[in-house]
């Protein structure tokens, strides 16, 4: 039965450290275990037409769901079965164009050893991931890769402790290995993860969030000051562009440049903004990442950027813009 004072003395601190201690030499020793073994389960996966299917039980499964939740994020597709329930009925979502990933740090899991002979005959290639090469599981794999460690973390020398690190570790060096080997790219891996914020950032394009049309902030050549003033407090931007009636660009009015004219103590009524613009202005092209925008107008110093193709204005992408589609 658990104690339920801690002994006198005991420190917290110090076991920590221990069982860091014990898990860094079990990783690495895993490092003779990247060998060619390794490198026949990574030709296998890369080569294989439809998906990977990890199994395994107990901790050995949460494992293994990580390990197929990586794989799925990374370029290969991948999901999760459970070995008990495949015996039930799910082991029909594996196809003869799959590949199976079985863990068990025995080699003797009992649910995962019904299976192999189904698997065997719908001629699934199986890769086996367990300390003992010489087990049940090691010996009916095509591919084995060895996980074996010095000792658990465990002082019992029962919980799984650093054999489901190491066997995390070696389902990260798999699935890496393939991302490289795939190319596969940050954009791509934000198309796995288009709700959160790196799919945000990688996929969200200035003109899915830019004003455009009769929002634009605009105003002509020969406007005066005053028309001016009324536009950008119409359009709620800031700042408005000058342009022609086809939408070239002159230049740009903020409210930064309105308060330098305060200073010049002139007349604002009668006042011409092509004296007082800014030329040209800032600009972005259309297929710009929203996140380059939010570059730019950090570098810059700035609340906006034009959108446009060359003089051609298209819209306005204010830095709320970024802040309410979740960029900044």
């Amino acid at each position: 039965m658990s104690q339920i004072t801690v002994p006198p003395g005991f420190d917290f601190q110090q076991a920590g450290k221990e069982v860091l201690e014990i898990e860094r030499a079990g990783l690495a020793q895993l490092d003779r275990y990247i060998n060619n073994d390794f490198s026949r389960a990574c030709e296998a996966i890369f080569q294989c037409v439809g998906k990977v299917i990890v199994m395994g039980m107990g901790k050995s499964g949460h494992i293994g769901r990580k390990m197929a939740a990586t794989f799925a994020s990374t370029g290969t597709p991948a999901f999760f079965v459970h070995p008990g329930e495949a015996s039930h009925g799910d082991l029909g979502m594996v196809t003869s164009n799959d590949i199976v990933i079985a863990i068990s740090n025995s080699g003797e899991s009992s649910e995962i050893l019904a299976l192999i002979p189904v698997l065997k005959r719908l001629r699934v290639p199986l890769i086996c991931i367990t300390a003992r090469p010489d087990s049940a599981m090691g010996r009916a794999s095509d591919i084995h890769l060895c996980i074996s460690v010095p000792q658990e973390a465990c002082p019992l020398g029962l919980a799984p402790t650093t054999s489901t690190t190491v066997t995390l570790v070696m389902g990260d060096a798999l699935a890496v290995a393939l991302l490289k080997a795939r190319g596969f790219t940050a954009e791509d891996f934000a198309l796995s993860h288009p709700g959160g914020a790196l799919g945000r950032k990688l996929l969200l394009r200035v003109n899915d969030i830019m004003h455009s049309g009769e929002d634009i902030p605009r105003v002509g050549k020969d406007a005066m000051l005053r028309d001016v003033l009324l536009e950008i407090t119409r359009k709620n931007l800031g700042m408005t562009v000058i342009c022609d009636d086809d939408m070239n660009i002159a230049g740009i009015f903020t409210d930064g440049d309105l308060r330098r004219v305060f200073d010049m103590q002139t007349d604002l009524n009668n006042l011409p903004i092509a004296d007082v613009m800014t030329s040209g202005g800032i600009r972005v092209k259309s297929g710009t990442l929203a996140v380059d925008a939010l570059n730019i107008m950090q570098s810059h110093n700035i609340t906006s950027v034009l959108v446009a193709d060359g003089n051609h204005l298209l819209g306005i992408v204010h830095m709320h813009d970024l802040l309410r589609a979740g960029v900044v």
